[in-house]
């Protein structure tokens, strides 16, 4: 009888908090849009004296973009992401870009119709139009308008804006890249003195670097396994020490290209391990697909793997997966800033990242330099461009290709998967390794106790490392 009351008294609390969960979200969400709203024009403004944007020497006209040697053609909309092709000269190069950069319901959304118009009248709709000079087609094409003016920087062989924006960090550490002759990722290689037996390559996840591992993982590596293996940690494109263009779109294309020619290439690695965690699961997945005969074992940390309900866009489940728009738990809160609002985004960003050398001294003075801050390096040190164009271009755009991705892995990859998750990671849900493993039955998903999505290696160093060698060592046998 008291268990019977105590359970529905839990559950009438739960209810109630849940209800009052919903209705704060709703004021605070409501208020968080008018913000953002008022933002957006407070940067454009900003954007135009600082940088004169819109009326520089060189500035695009429609004539360069419609009449020119140059044509955009985006094909239409599909279900989960768009396909947006540059015909520049005699080159086709396309690009994979998430519905998500220019649609976003809120809650405001939901109760009037006023950002559904908005966002009509910020999109630009070219006509269709059956043909044009010399037989070219052209079709429709209905993309946000910031959208519009990157591809047509990239398209003309200009940058949209300069190297450096006002908003961003110039110190050297983060703009050293463009006095560089080459443009490929920085990566820090550590190789045995004789000539190695196999390559590893290590891909960090969102708003970190490669210290991620080499702070954490390469000291700790067996004498035996450093002397038989070439560890290889690349900065993913736009953080830390890596190239952060500004007109990049920052699509997966780009960042495994970029991976391709930084790593593959320039090291000459032709059989490899990857290990890779939370975002860098999604460029692991990809590479292995266009690589499958090159991979010799696969290791994923807190995949973001989410299976949308059928006849949703996938792109937009995941956004309301990772950034629900609730007030509680706060690492939802905070993802839903970060994952949903631009202009409240970059005002993080402007505070955070280009005044880095600040924080990085504060860190330094509060714990007397007894601590290593390359986790807060990787995680202030990238532009707004970067990190916003890669969160919505790969980790939810890119969400409804990794179906056909794990499907490659298990049928035409013979290499081990293994997949590590903290059982209290609360920014990636356990389920989504274990979708994996339903994915792929031969995957071996490992829940580590009272770890997180950070502490899955950060904190348990010594033991991941030896369970990486494990994996390597019976890969190589096998």
């Amino acid at each position: 009888m008291g268990l019977s009351v105590m359970c529905k008294t839990r559950d009438g609390l739960t209810l109630i908090g849940g209800v009052l969960n919903v209705a704060v979200s709703f004021v605070v969400f409501c208020f968080i849009d008018l913000v953002d709203f008022v933002l957006g024009f407070v940067y454009k403004l900003l954007d135009f004296f600082i940088e004169s944007e819109w009326r520089k020497p060189g500035s695009f006209s429609e004539e360069a973009i419609n009449g020119g040697g140059g044509k955009i053609i985006v094909s239409e909309q599909g279900e989960e992401e768009s396909e947006v092709v540059c015909l520049s000269s005699s080159k086709l190069q396309f690009e994979e870009i998430s519905d998500t950069l220019y649609s976003r319901p809120s809650f405001v959304a939901e109760v009037s119709k006023l950002a559904v118009n908005k966002l009509k009248l910020d999109a630009e709709i070219l006509q269709p139009n059956d043909k044009i000079k010399k037989g070219t087609v052209r079709s429709t094409i209905a993309v946000n308008s910031t959208i519009v003016k990157m591809l047509r920087g990239r398209m003309i062989g200009q940058h949209l804006y300069p190297i450096t924006r006002w908003s961003d960090c110039d110190c050297h550490f983060c703009n050293a890249w463009t006095s560089s002759t080459k443009d490929t990722l920085f990566v820090k290689a550590e190789s045995p003195k004789d000539k190695a037996r196999e390559d590893v390559l290590f891909i960090h996840g969102f708003v970190s670097s490669s210290a991620f591992w080499t702070e954490t993982l390469f000291p700790n590596f067996s004498s035996k396994a450093k002397s038989t293996y070439r560890f290889l940690a690349v900065d993913l494109l736009g953080f830390a020490r890596s190239p952060k263009p500004n007109d990049s779109l920052y699509t997966l294309r780009e960042h495994v290209e970029m991976i391709e020619k930084s790593v593959l290439e320039a090291y000459k690695v032709e059989s490899f391990h990857i290990v890779a965690h939370s975002l860098g699961c999604i460029l692991a997945l990809a590479i292995a697909v266009k690589h499958p005969g090159s991979v010799k074992s696969l290791t994923l940390l807190a995949p973001p793997y989410y299976q949308a309900p059928k006849g949703e866009s996938t792109a937009q489940y995941v956004m309301r997966r990772i950034a629900p728009q609730q007030v509680w738990p706060p690492m939802a809160f905070w993802a839903s800033i970060g994952g949903r609002y631009e202009h409240i985004a970059r005002t993080v960003s402007l505070i955070l990242c280009k005044n880095h050398r600040l924080w990085d001294f504060l860190f330094k003075l509060i714990t007397k330099n007894r601590m290593k801050g390359y986790l807060l390096e990787g995680f202030i040190r990238h532009t707004h461009i970067a990190s916003w164009h890669t969160l919505h271009n790969v980790i939810f755009g890119t969400a409804g290709k990794l179906d056909r991705y794990l499907d490659v892995v298990r049928d035409r990859l013979s290499c081990d998967v293994n997949v590590f998750h903290g059982k209290d990671d609360k920014v990636i849900p356990l389920e989504c390794s274990y979708s994996v493993q339903k994915r792929i039955p031969r995957a071996r998903v490992k829940v580590v106790e009272n770890k997180d999505h950070i502490t899955i290696v950060v904190g348990r160093q010594k033991a991941f490392a030896r369970e990486l060698e494990e994996i390597w060592k019976k890969s190589t046998r096998d």
